[in-house]
């Protein structure tokens, strides 16, 4: 078994008849030379720490270390949990924890980076959603953890994760994909759909730049990882109803790498062009940074 398509993940998961993440689990433990439950606890931690962030992330009060970003997380929740949102408790709650372990970043906290830091807030959002919506286990929640970090590791092994490579189709792009077969599993969804999953997702985000207003992971980083999230599901759900992807997870990856190695410098982590170089967001870095 290895990482370096997620054709192939998909097949060898349907051969055996298992989710993509018990193959993950066990051939990772085999690498490691430890036991299964050890490599589990491992990523238990991780997601309690995603768990973690939720609370303080929507604190009214939390604000950034720059002063620019802060308080979107306890206004979504607000909405959410007061049955005031548009597009139902799911996806408005997926909405409030994403910006939640953003913002909680942004403010110096703990967080999993999931790839990045940057995009953290995306796969935490979906599996606690998940968890929450459909009153699902820790244990299933963190299994498919597994899944998303074998995605990722597809992605690490023929594209990048970082924005400052690939633009930000590289780190929330690769964050939806990872976090859309991680749903996909917690719904009951087979190892192909997971894999139609990915391509869904990475495909909608195509193209998206990296622009941090000041250089700092807050503006448009934070919404984008309630985007990310919210696509996320839109990518589960189509698979889970038997909608393909028309273009293969693999073959996706692959383009966002052509995609990135073909963005100007501008566009990639530089805050030199994008939403960063508006008269608005040079007018955030003078108020930052004078």
């Amino acid at each position: 078994m290895n990482y370096e398509t997620i054709a192939g993940l998909a097949e060898l998961a349907a051969e055996r008849g298992e989710p993509i993440s018990a193959l993950v689990l066990r051939q990772q433990a085999e690498q490691l030379e430890i036991s299964e439950e050890e490599v589990y606890e491992r990523m238990a931690a991780s997601y309690r720490v995603m768990a973690e962030c939720i609370g303080p992330g929507c604190d009214p009060d939390l604000r950034s270390t720059s002063g620019l970003t802060g308080g979107s997380a306890f206004k979504m929740r607000q909405v959410s949990q007061g049955g005031r949102s548009l597009t139902g408790s799911m996806i408005s709650g997926a909405l409030y924890r994403a910006l939640a372990v953003s913002e909680l970043n942004a403010s110096m906290g703990r967080i999993v980076a999931a790839p990045t830091a940057g995009s953290c807030g995306i796969l935490p959002a979906a599996v606690l959603t998940m968890q929450e919506e459909r009153g699902l286990s820790e244990r299933e929640c963190v299994m498919s953890l597994f899944t998303a970090s074998a995605v990722g590791m597809v992605i690490a092994h023929n594209a990048c994760l970082a924005g400052a490579q690939g633009g930000c189709q590289a780190e929330c792009g690769s964050a939806a994909a990872m976090a859309a077969a991680a749903i996909t599993e917690l719904a009951g969804g087979s190892p192909e759909m997971a894999a139609h999953a990915v391509a869904i997702a990475l495909k909608n985000i195509l193209g998206l730049v990296c622009d941090p207003v000041a250089g700092l992971v807050e503006i448009p980083c934070i919404k984008r990882n309630a985007s990310g999230v919210a696509g996320a599901f839109v990518a589960a759900e189509m698979a889970l109803a038997g909608i393909e992807s028309a273009i293969p997870a693999d073959e996706v990856i692959w383009a966002m790498k052509k995609i990135g190695d073909s963005m100007a410098p501008s566009l990639k982590e530089t805050a030199e062009g994008g939403l960063a170089a508006t008269p608005t967001g040079q007018r955030l870095h003078k108020q930052v940074f004078g």
